[in-house]
C-alpha cells in the first residue's frame, strides 16, 4: 500500500504513496511502449512489465540499476501477474505458471484451466502462505486454491452459481474474498479450509459488473468498486 504503478502507451510510471499531499514520482520509463502490465514487488527495484507489442513477453527488470534482469515468452497473451516475495504467477487464457521469486525459475505449470479470458486470480501477498486462486469452471462460480508454497491444490470452494468477476486475499492470506459476474453477493472464505465465513449483498439489481475487490490491510473493511 506504499506504491502506484501506472502502465501507458509510452512506457511506465512508479510513484510513491508516502505523501497525502501529492504523489511522488520514483520512477518513469519509455523504454518499452504500450505497457499495459506493470507489477512492481512491494517497494523493491523489482518490475514485472508486459506491452502490447510483445503481448506474449514478460520482462523482468532491475528499474534503479536500469538492467534486465531476465524474459520470459510463453504461448499465448498474458492476462495477468501476480507477485510476492517468494512467487511469481503469470496467468494466461487457459494456463497458470508459478516461477520462484529468487531465480525466476519456472516451478510449476498447471495446464488446462478453464478459459479465463480476463485473467482472473489472485495471489496472497504474504508470502509464508502463498495461495493463489483462479476460476475452477468457466460456467459456475467455482475457486481453485492453489498452495504455491507446496505446489500443490490445496481444495475446491463452491463460491458462486454464476461465473467468477473478482478475488482478493486479505493481508495475511487468511481469508478470500469473491464475487460473481451477476454481482448482487459478495462472500468471503476462510483459507486454506474454504468455509464460507461472511456473505453480503452488494445490491438487487441484476447484473453489475464487479471490477475489483480489496481488503484493508487490519482485514477490518472489504472495499469493492464496480460500474
Amino acid at each position: 500500500c506504499s506504491s502506484l504503478a501506472i502502465g501507458t502507451t509510452t512506457g511506465y510510471r512508479l510513484f510513491s504513496l508516502s505523501s497525502v499531499e501529492q504523489l511522488d514520482q520514483v520512477h518513469e520509463s519509455n523504454e518499452i511502449p504500450d505497457v499495459y502490465i506493470v507489477e512492481r514487488l512491494f517497494s523493491s527495484s523489482l518490475v514485472v512489465v508486459v506491452s502490447h507489442a510483445k503481448p506474449q513477453q514478460m520482462n523482468v527488470y532491475h528499474f534503479k540499476k536500469g538492467t534486465e534482469i531476465c524474459n520470459y515468452s510463453y504461448s499465448s497473451k498474458i492476462l495477468s501477474i501476480r507477485l510476492n516475495r517468494q512467487r511469481l504467477v503469470v496467468c494466461l487464457e487457459e494456463s497458470i505458471y508459478i516461477h520462484n521469486i529468487k531465480d525466476m525459475k519456472l516451478l510449476k505449470t498447471i495446464l488446462d484451466t478453464p478459459p479465463n479470458t480476463t485473467g482472473l486470480c489472485a495471489l496472497s501477498i504474504n508470502h509464508a502462505n502463498s495461495y493463489l486462486a483462479y476460476p475452477g469452471s468457466a460456467t459456475s462460480g467455482e475457486i481453485a486454491l492453489y498452495d504455491g508454497n507446496t505446489l500443490k491444490t490445496a481444495c475446491t470452494i463452491p463460491a458462486h452459481d454464476g461465473p467468477l468477476a473478482a478475488l482478493t486475499f486479505n493481508s495475511t492470506g487468511s481469508k478470500l474474498a469473491s464475487a460473481s459476474e451477476k454481482g448482487t453477493v459478495i462472500r468471503v472464505f476462510s483459507i486454506p479450509g474454504g468455509q464460507k465465513l461472511y456473505e453480503f449483498r452488494r445490491g438487487m439489481k441484476r447484473y453489475v459488473n464487479i471490477s475489483s475487490l480489496v481488503f484493508s490491510m487490519d482485514s477490518q473493511f472489504l472495499c469493492a468498486s464496480s460500474n
